[in-house]
């Protein structure tokens, strides 16, 4: 039996193996199926007679092969291989008869893959713009130039007109009557009453196969969700001008007030308002976003929400007391934070003196620190500092050694992870033993099993001290002379409060 004349797991690894000799990579290229040839695509010994002869075994591979540059516009018919002229005609690569040829290809989308590239003849684009099918003039819409965006802009389909208002290149002015609606007359389709008869609103579990509306979808003569869909692309859309947008700041939709909320040209005025909003998503947009001022993001560091606090830690232009206060009393987590990104070495010096471990764990996070810093990190007294500290390089072997004499697990991953940990020590940390004893703790409030934590009552001679953890035997078996009895179970229906089965410790306590 021939090696490649039946399906083999192995094709695609041979096809990625450089050493493969030419007559088998000829072989291969004869016998491929989809994903080696997908991975024949990338060999660096290719050529141009062997990328042809794989580009005949679909329209897949030519289509990588084109967007790699391996085929030119006189190795593709785009007759026969439309989407490897479209791969071509997406760089500006193909020949402006291919674009006249596909804007009148019979399938709808090849029409509105070619909608999507650049620099098309005009006529090619007034041939889209007039096309019969929705999805190829949106498509036209979202990426054209200005002008065609323009009058795009005035499309009877309300589709059409949304996508004009994402579209970057769309004047200014357009998007503003996008916006209010002025200047422009009333859309008088929509996708939803193309399909449905209005009033229609498409409910979140459609049982249609096919159905392309998405959940909320809804028309009742207004295009209202379409409209909607215009507004918060607007919106995000930068050429939008931001005075046409301060009047959604106490709009009902909190997706639009969020996305508003973002935007770094709105009026101090409107971001102070959103930052009372009562959603902490747009309180937390407002926090991220760097035209927030000094005071405003000082107001939502004392934010009750942990997503709006975190979202000021994260703010790249937060001022360095602010976020030590947010760094103190809010879970981060292991990440370099844009600000402290950014510090000085000056500033460094000062974080690096915090007196919140948060913060000084936050700054170690980086990896330029001077090496006074760095090493002060290192030796910091506490581990989560320590943590973030070890897998900073240039650490010497003993450094890293005493992080793991001092905290043990709780830095030994970190340690592990150090790129010029010496052999030595990642040999000792591979046959390393958790070094951690389990200890008794009293159970949280609120707990499983219904757990209740009352405060203890101070005992003589035990302050300071943590009880010893107590396991009380199996059930149904007699507890041994001299040891506390098992926890009785009182009778069924009966609720009593008794000692938390194995720990003395006099907070926990189980309720039954």
């Amino acid at each position: 039996m021939h090696p490649f004349t039946r399906a083999d797991a192995a094709l695609p690894g041979l096809a990625a193996n450089p050493a493969l000799p030419p007559a088998l990579v000829d072989l291969l290229i004869e016998r491929a199926d989809a994903d080696a040839a997908d991975v024949l695509a990338e060999r660096e010994d290719l050529g141009r007679a062997r990328a042809l002869a794989l580009a005949r075994r679909g329209d897949e591979v030519a289509v990588r092969l084109a967007r790699d540059g391996r085929l030119t516009a006189s190795d593709i018919d785009p007759a026969d291989r439309p989407r490897a002229a479209l791969a071509l005609l997406e760089q500006g690569a193909g020949t402006a008869e291919w674009a006249r040829l596909l804007a009148a290809h019979p399938v709808v989308e090849v029409r509105e893959a070619l909608a999507a590239c650049p620099r098309l003849p005009c006529d090619v684009v007034a041939a889209l713009a007039a096309d019969p099918d929705v999805r190829v003039v949106t498509e036209l819409a979202l990426w054209t130039d200005g002008g065609t965006a323009a009058r795009l802009a005035r499309h009877p389909h309300a589709e059409v007109r949304s996508a004009a208002a994402a579209n970057a290149r769309t004047p200014p002015e357009v998007l503003a009557a996008l916006v209010t609606g002025e200047g422009l007359p009333p859309a008088r389709r929509c996708l939803v009453c193309d399909r449905e008869a209005t009033p229609y609103v498409h409910g979140p579990h459609c049982a249609r196969r096919h159905c392309e509306l998405r959940p909320g979808a809804a028309c009742d003569g207004s295009h209202q969700s379409t409209v909607h869909d215009t507004w918060l692309r607007a919106i995000g859309n930068p050429a939008t001008p931001a005075g046409a947008l301060v009047g959604f700041a106490g709009h009902p939709s909190v997706l639009l007030r969020r996305e508003l909320a973002g935007r770094t040209d709105v009026p101090g005025h409107v971001l102070e308002r959103l930052a009372g909003d009562p959603v902490p998503g747009v309180r937390a947009a407002v926090a991220e976003n760097p035209e927030a001022g000094a005071d405003l993001l000082g107001v939502l560091a004392g934010d009750g929400d942990p997503q709006v606090r975190r979202a000021v830690a994260f703010n790249p232009v937060v001022p360095l007391d602010v976020l030590a206060r947010v760094a103190a009393g809010t879970r981060i987590g292991p990440v370099l934070l844009p600000r402290i990104a950014a510090a000085t070495q000056g500033e460094a010096g000062e974080l690096a003196e915090s007196p919140h471990p948060a913060v000084r764990a936050l700054l170690a996070e980086r990896r330029d620190l001077p090496e006074g810093i760095r090493d002060a990190l290192a030796a910091d007294a506490d581990a989560k500092v320590v943590k973030a500290a070890a897998r900073h390089p240039g650490l010497s072997e003993a450094a890293l050694r005493a992080m793991l004499d001092r905290y043990g697990d709780q830095v030994a991953a970190a340690v592990a992870g150090n790129p010029e940990a010496p052999p030595s020590l990642l040999e000792s940390l591979a046959r390393r033993e958790p070094t951690r004893t389990p200890r008794c703790r009293p159970p949280r409030c609120g707990s499983s099993y219904g757990l209740s934590v009352r405060a203890p009552e101070a005992a003589p001679g035990r302050a300071g001290q943590e009880p010893p953890c107590r396991t009380a035997p199996p059930a149904g078996t007699a507890a041994p002379a001299g040891t506390a009895s098992p926890v009785p179970v009182p009778a069924s229906g009966d609720r009593h409060r008794f000692p938390y089965p194995g720990c003395d410790h006099p907070a926990a306590v189980m309720i039954i």
